[in-house]
């Protein structure tokens, strides 16, 4: 997304220029020399190559400042790439993984189970983020469509007692979507949730996307259910979007986009206060180099910490996926994701739960399964 942004900025002020250059200012000269009258003007011409000559330098140097702010972004990234992790890493035990919709609707069967069972075994991963969505737009959730949630449920129980096994519930927000100004649709999203937990989930886990930074409707939502699962023993986790670089870049990118994508320390620090877990998407940047990759994650995971309450569980999401998802590239892989984060925790053994998560069970492959138990299940 940061490569993506620049990008658009750069064309869309060199397009600007380059039509003020070519087009204004040559009808704006052609005007004031009808109005002085012919035989006055010898000097007319080259005071209007001056003129278009200056407009033109103009325009190179304002082309050249989101190329300059690019480089010293990218230099930026690869700066914070520098520097060794460390031998061990400073946190186990509280990693989360988010499982496809096949295991709740019939197609995964008893030997999946006892695959996935033994992979979980070997590693740090507590939280299981079960999608059995999605929300309908109106915020209500079909029961038809997790039929086998109750056989996960219990297959998960019984042989993984300290899992967490939440409810992952998503939708798309906005026009055609989800309403999260309507107190209506976000009273049948907590329906849903208390439906859920009611069959055995031991949490709530949203991905409602996007949702622009400040989005009040969003909070109240979070505030609701927050009550509603601490009241039920459960956990409220929010899958959420990664923090603003520089300050007000969320405001910009809006701008240009049209929708949401960063948000401000401001808001993830609101988001986290009303749940007991942040899990950071850290992935479809379109940086396109690995190291830079890297140096992105530590610097998201380094304004996350900053943040996010220290009661609050941080996760780092990891990119376990091939696909062309739009700003994904070939940089963002696991190794290097892990890198970033451990960059990021540096030496300490950290005071606060701390952990990163793989999206997903379901696009993983097993040289994804290799760079996590490698570079931090180990």
């Amino acid at each position: 997304m940061l490569g993506i942004l620049i990008r658009d900025i750069t064309s869309r002020i060199k397009g600007f220029m380059l039509t003020r250059v070519l087009r204004t200012r040559p009808l704006a000269w052609s005007r004031r020399t009808r109005e002085r009258g012919p035989g006055r003007g010898a000097s007319r011409p080259r005071a209007g190559f001056l003129t278009r000559r200056r407009l033109l330098l103009a325009a190179v140097l304002t082309a050249l400042v989101p190329v300059l702010l690019v480089a010293a972004g990218f230099v930026g990234l690869l700066s914070e790439d520098a520097g060794s992790v460390a031998a061990v890493v400073p946190v186990r035990g509280d990693d989360g993984l988010w499982l496809g919709h096949a295991w709740v609707d019939g197609r995964r069967t008893p030997a999946d189970l006892d695959a996935l069972v033994e992979r979980l075994r070997k590693t740090g991963i507590r939280d299981l983020f079960v999608h059995i969505g999605p929300l309908s737009n109106d915020g209500s959730l079909n029961p038809a469509l997790r039929p086998r949630a109750s056989w996960l449920l219990a297959g998960l129980h019984e042989r993984l007692p300290q899992a967490r096994v939440q409810a992952w519930l998503g939708d798309l927000v906005g026009p055609g979507g989800l309403d999260l100004t309507s107190q209506a649709t976000r009273g049948r999203v907590l329906a849903a949730d208390a439906q859920v937990l009611a069959e055995g989930f031991d949490g709530i886990h949203y991905d409602l996307e996007p949702v622009p930074s400040g989005d009040r409707g969003y909070l109240a939502l979070l505030t609701a259910t927050h009550e509603l699962t601490r009241a039920r023993h459960g956990v409220l986790s929010v899958a959420c979007d990664q923090l603003e670089p520089a300050p007000y870049l969320h405001v910009i990118e809006q701008q240009i986009f049209g929708q949401p994508h960063w948000w401000s320390a401001a808001y993830l620090h609101a988001v986290a206060s009303r749940a007991d877990e942040v899990a950071l998407m850290t992935y479809d940047t379109g940086v396109p180099v690995g190291a830079a990759y890297s140096g992105y994650v530590r610097l998201e995971t380094k304004l996350a910490l900053g943040a996010v309450p220290p009661g609050v569980t941080l996760l780092i999401g990891l990119p376990a996926y091939h696909d062309s998802e739009p700003g994904h590239t070939g940089a963002e892989t696991v190794a290097a994701a892990i890198r970033g984060v451990r960059l990021a925790l540096g030496t300490r053994p950290q005071r606060r739960s701390v952990g990163v998560a793989l999206y997903a069970d379901y696009s993983a492959r097993p040289a994804d399964w290799a760079a996590y138990l490698s570079g931090w299940a180990r």
